[in-house]
Formats: C-alpha cells, sequence, structure tokens
C-alpha cells in the first residue's frame, strides 16, 4: 500500500469509530478509540480462530505492519502533539511551579525507574523467567515517564485545579524528553555489552545526557525565538500558521541529526511561542487562526495515535509472552509511580504546601501511552523484547483505559475534600 492509502486506511477508522463512540458507546473520544480498536483486534483475531480460511488478520496486519510504530511516533507524530500541547501551557503558571516539575521530571524518573526496573527483576526471575537486571531496568526506563499526549488529553475531560494542571503537564512535557534519554542511555548499556551491561563510564553517560537534553532545550530555546522574531515583523496568518509549522518540522529534524532531544526542543520551542510569541508577536485574528490550526492538528494526530494502540494488540499478540507477570506490572508501576511522587513532594513541602489530593492525582493521573509502546517495539531484537512487550502494552492499555476513565471520580472525590495548594 502506498503512503496516501495507509494515511486513508488509518484516517478512515478513526472517523469511522469516533462516530460509533459519539453514537453508541459516550466514551471521551481517544480512550473510545482505543476501547473500539482493540475490540475489534480481539474481534478479528476470533474470527480468524473460529474460521482460518478467511484470512482476514493476515490482511489486517499485513496493512498495520506497513507501519513502523516507533518511527510514526517518535520521528513524526511525536513533534507536532508536544508543540502543540506545549503551546497551551501558561508560562506564569509553569514558571512558579518550576521546582515540583523540575524534580518530578528527574529525580521522579530516576525512582522509578530503579523501583520498577528492581521489582520486575525480582518477579520475573521468581517465575523462572531469567532476566538480567538492566534488561529489567530497561522497561524501567520506559514506563516511567508519564505520556504528555494521554495526559494532555485529560484536561479536556476533567476539570483539574490549576495549581496541579500547571504541575502534571509540565511534569508530562518534559520528563518525557528525560525519561527518553534515560531509556537511550539504558538501552546503550544494555547491548553495549551482550545484553548484559556494557562498560559505558560515568563520563560518558553525562555527555550522553547533556548532549541529548541541554543541547534539546537550547535548541528548542533558539528555534522558538526565531519563530518568534519572524512573527513579529508580519501580520499574515496564513504565513504565521506555516512558520510555526516550519519551526515544528524543520527543529525536530536538526534534533534528530545532531543527536539532541527532540521532545525537549518541541516543548522548549513550543513555550516560546505559545506564551512570548501569541502574547507579543501576533494580532487577535493571527493567534485565533494558528490556536485553531494547532488545536485541529492535536486532535486528528491523537486520534490516529490511539486507534494505533488499540490495533496494535494484532502485532503484539503474535509475540504475547508471560501475561501473568504483565498483569503484576501494573500494581508495580503505580506503587513506583506513588513512591516517585511522595518523595518529591514530601522534599518540597517544606517550603510549600499542596492540595490534600496532590499525591494520589498525581499517582493515578500519571498515565502512560503510546510513547512507551513505541519505546519498547523500537528495541533491538532479544529473547527479552517479547516479554517487555507484552509487559508494556498491559499497562498502557491499563493506563488509558482503567486509570483514564475513573481519574474524573477521583479528582471530584479528594479535591472537594481537601484545601485548596497556597503556592
Amino acid at each position: 500500500m502506498s503512503i496516501f492509502e495507509i494515511g486513508a486506511f488509518l484516517i478512515g477508522l478513526s472517523a469511522i469509530f469516533g462516530y460509533l463512540n459519539h453514537k453508541v458507546l459516550r466514551l471521551p473520544h481517544t480512550i473510545g478509540l482505543v476501547v473500539i480498536a482493540l475490540a475489534a483486534s480481539l474481534g478479528i483475531i476470533l474470527i480468524e480462530y473460529l474460521s482460518p480460511k478467511t484470512q482476514i488478520l493476515e490482511i489486517v496486519t499485513g496493512v498495520l505492519q506497513q507501519i513502523d510504530f516507533h518511527e510514526t511516533v517518535m520521528r513524526g507524530m511525536l513533534s507536532f502533539l508536544l508543540f502543540a500541547g506545549a503551546m497551551h501551557v501558561d508560562f506564569s503558571a509553569f514558571k512558579s511551579r518550576s521546582g515540583a516539575i523540575a524534580l518530578m521530571a528527574t529525580l521522579g524518573i530516576l525512582i522509578s525507574t530503579f523501583l520498577i526496573g528492581w521489582v520486575m527483576w525480582l518477579s520475573l526471575n521468581a517465575f523462572g523467567i531469567e532476566t538480567p537486571f538492566i534488561w529489567a531496568l530497561v522497561f524501567g526506563a520506559l514506563i516511567s515517564p508519564t505520556d504528555p499526549v494521554a495526559v494532555l488529553g485529560l484536561f479536556k475531560l476533567v476539570k483539574v485545579p490549576e495549581t496541579l494542571e500547571a504541575k502534571m503537564a509540565g511534569e508530562a512535557l518534559f520528563n518525557d524528553g528525560i525519561g527518553v534519554v534515560v531509556f537511550t542511555v539504558v538501552v546503550a548499556i544494555a547491548v553495549g555489552d551482550g545484553g548484559h551491561g556494557g562498560d559505558m563510564g560515568v563520563m560518558d553517560v553525562a555527555g550522553l545526557f547533556f548532549n541529548e537534553a541541554i543541547g534539546g532545550a537550547i535548541l528548542g530555546l533558539v528555534a522558538g525565538y526565531i519563530g518568534y522574531r519572524a512573527m513579529y515583523h508580519i501580520d499574515e496568518h496564513n504565513l504565521e500558521v506555516l512558520i510555526t509549522l516550519a519551526v515544528v518540522m524543520v527543529t525536530y529534524s536538526v534534533a534528530l541529526r545532531l543527536h539532541m532531544s527532540g521532545p525537549i526542543a518541541m516543548v522548549v520551542a513550543g513555550l516560546v511561542i505559545g506564551n512570548k510569541g501569541m502574547k507579543f508577536a501576533v494580532s487577535d485574528n493571527t493567534r485565533d487562526y494558528v490556536r485553531k490550526f494547532w488545536s485541529l492538528i492535536d486532535e486528528i494526530l491523537n486520534s490516529v495515535l490511539f486507534l494505533l494502540i488499540g490495533l496494535e494488540v494484532l502485532i503484539i499478540a503474535k509475540r504475547i509472552d508471560h501475561l501473568e507477570v504483565a498483569l503484576l506490572a501494573i500494581p508495580v508501576t503505580l506503587a513506583a509511580r506513588w513512591i516517585s511522587v511522595y518523595t518529591s513532594i514530601s522534599v518540597l513541602s517544606r517550603w510549600r504546601s499542596f492540595t490534600k489530593g496532590a499525591i494520589p492525582i498525581l499517582t493515578w493521573g500519571g498515565l502512560r501511552g503510546g510513547i512507551a509502546v513505541a519505546l519498547a517495539l523500537s528495541l533491538p531484537a532479544n529473547e527479552y523484547k517479547p516479554t517487555i512487550l507484552t509487559i508494556t502494552y498491559t499497562v498502557v492499555l491499563f493506563s488509558i483505559i482503567v486509570q483514564g476513565l475513573t481519574i474524573k471520580l477521583l479528582v471530584e472525590r479528594v479535591v472537594s475534600h481537601g484545601p485548596i495548594e497556597e503556592n
């Protein structure tokens, strides 16, 4: 199939499943797409089991196998989704809570990565699945970051207090970039010595982290400022929309070429243009056009991404392995998330007060999504990949469907019984 035909297949299914959800299930749009796509996938598997001659599974998986999920998400869709998400973040609210965001996006990620890695290493080996610690740590690194696409989607469905929304959005936007850097480092170590841990030194790790994270932030700042200055000197809404599009595509391409963090570059560029650019560089008419354009891009790509997550079971089902350990990973991941959030808030509580429900909301609202699946699929082929992929997909489905559908009830319950955050 051509690229156009694959695009038509995905957009067509997104529209059909979205319509069915709107008319029948009435679930939140993205969650409804996952549920319907998952049901359709399981239905296809059942039909194939009952009547192998139909070959419907072979036909559909043939189309899906032409779509490289990792390349599509990490080297394409993610750039637009992160920029669109960052554009809508209020920088003043973000800046006033930068300490909490930075701590959760760094210390929180590291705590969660090592806790999940350690517990899953013990669990896997207890179930007789011999796995080196470094590969359990790889799973910890890819599942620890909350997914910015899924988390930002929550705010369309749930009214979260502004103070918590700023933390959740800021952490999700930045810990994705930090998490990908940590994942890159851990995988580099894992494959460096036959899969049992490589010989990368401290300076090698520090250099890789600096080039990815700090380099990405600087690149995003420069690109965002160039875009801002270009928009400042003109007043033509179509051209200014084109400038924002160019900032995203060119900057992300440069980041990939220079081995810098594209996600971090997109977040920084989005914050610059979404705040400074939208306030000082454009007219009211242009501001309306730019925001509507990126809102539409965000909605379309979100729909396709969550559709793919539901359909991906047709690919992953062929390599499902050790489902019992995958189910165990759900409470392990949530417990590690709780500990990382609790630790970060405990450190900061010496200087500021927090909403009574901050810890449970940040824990349960820290959704995992397509980025974790994309990272798992990107792993080099070895005996550990099928297990990691099964565990990752199980945690992601639980996160999107169960946590996504119940977070509103949690927010309503805990926020109404707690004091408003003072800072």
